[in-house]
């Protein structure tokens, strides 16, 4: 089950990289412009997620500037130079559409990422958000024997996807520097 299961993420992997490479470009774009100004980069990761979020500020290369949304004590906060990174399982995730919702009143450019799922009318992160990075993951990776699948490895998806952008947003400071 393991080799199934690692195949079917390698699968996911590189569904990611090969069709999300112009997303991983704009996003980190967009949220290297906090780094490189006066702005920092908040983080919010719906559940599963927040794997995200610890990595981005806790893990062994945080994410330069990087914040947790969550420490804010009001949105109301932040300023134009922000950025916002919100990632959750799904594209129709509740939290992440409030989130980004009440963040885009307020101005603040937000890269999303999450898998897209149709949802006729509805706002969805993808929707909202300025950037957004599908991570191709509807239904779990393995089959049963009973015909139920099993095995939905979203925070490794998600965790995936946060490197594709801290790597590009590490190459796009690397260039910066460069130039001067």
């Amino acid at each position: 089950m393991l080799k199934i299961f690692t195949t079917q993420l390698q699968g996911v992997f590189g569904r990611i990289g090969g069709d999300e490479d112009f997303g991983f470009e704009d996003g980190a774009r967009l949220l290297a412009q906090a780094v490189v100004g006066d702005g920092r980069i908040y983080i919010h990761g719906v559940k599963e997620m927040k794997a995200v979020e610890f990595e981005a500020t806790e893990g062994a290369e945080p994410l330069p500037k990087a914040t947790l949304l969550s420490d804010l004590d009001s949105y109301h906060d932040l300023t134009d130079t922000d950025r916002a990174l919100i990632v959750s399982r799904f594209s129709t995730d509740e939290e992440a559409i409030e989130t980004a919702k009440a963040l885009k009143e307020l101005g603040i450019e937000i890269v999303g990422i999450s898998t897209v799922m149709p949802d006729e009318g509805a706002e969805t992160l993808d929707s909202i958000a300025d950037v957004h990075i599908d991570l191709k993951m509807k239904k779990p990776l393995i089959p049963g024997d009973d015909g139920e699948r099993f095995g939905f490895p979203s925070g490794m998806a998600g965790l995936y996807a946060y490197y594709g952008l801290a790597f590009t947003i590490k190459e796009i400071l690397e260039e910066q520097d460069d130039e001067y």
